[in-house]
């Protein structure tokens, strides 16, 4: 008897299907978990690029804004304070950005640290919040950015007569 028992572990075959069996095993986790990996950085991608969208979209509404002094002028555009500058045909919207310019009655006087006399000129303090979107339609959550700036805008007053 005790030569069989030992015949039974001296017999290899099917050894070689079982290892090949195994490492198909070990290749196919490893595939799956670069898979999800690359899926996973995909999404991150198009996350970082759909934020980016938003925020270069709002900073251009803001941008577009203050290339038009127009836009400060505040007899008969602003309404209770505040003012759409995109109700005006002149002003170009090309990233459909929502933005709003309200006139900050609380503030006078110049910026701090801006050098000016407050003698020679008045000053008018606006906020523009510009809000852009990501503009694709690939995601189905879109990206917001908000952006604030906050303008001068600088009046020369009439000294002494002139």
């Amino acid at each position: 008897m005790p030569i069989k028992n030992n015949l039974i572990f001296k017999d290899q075959s099917g050894v070689a299907l079982v290892i090949a069996l195994v490492m198909i095993v070990v290749l196919t986790l490893i595939g799956l978990a670069s898979t999800y990996t690359s899926i996973w950085e995909i999404k991150l991608s198009g996350n970082k690029r759909g934020t980016t969208e938003a925020f270069y979209a709002a900073d251009s509404g803001v941008q577009v804004v203050l290339d038009r002094v127009e836009n400060f002028a505040m007899p008969g555009k602003y309404v209770d304070n505040k003012y759409d500058p995109f109700t005006d045909k002149n002003n170009p919207n090309p990233t459909n950005a929502k933005v709003l310019i309200q006139y900050d009655t609380a503030q006078e006087g110049s910026p701090r640290g801006s050098g000016f006399s407050a003698i020679s000129f008045e000053f008018r303090h606006f906020v523009i919040e510009s809000t852009g979107h990501d503009q694709t339609e690939v995601s189905l959550t879109k990206s917001v950015s908000t952006v604030e700036e906050k303008v001068v805008r600088l009046v020369p007053t009439l000294q002494g007569g002139y």
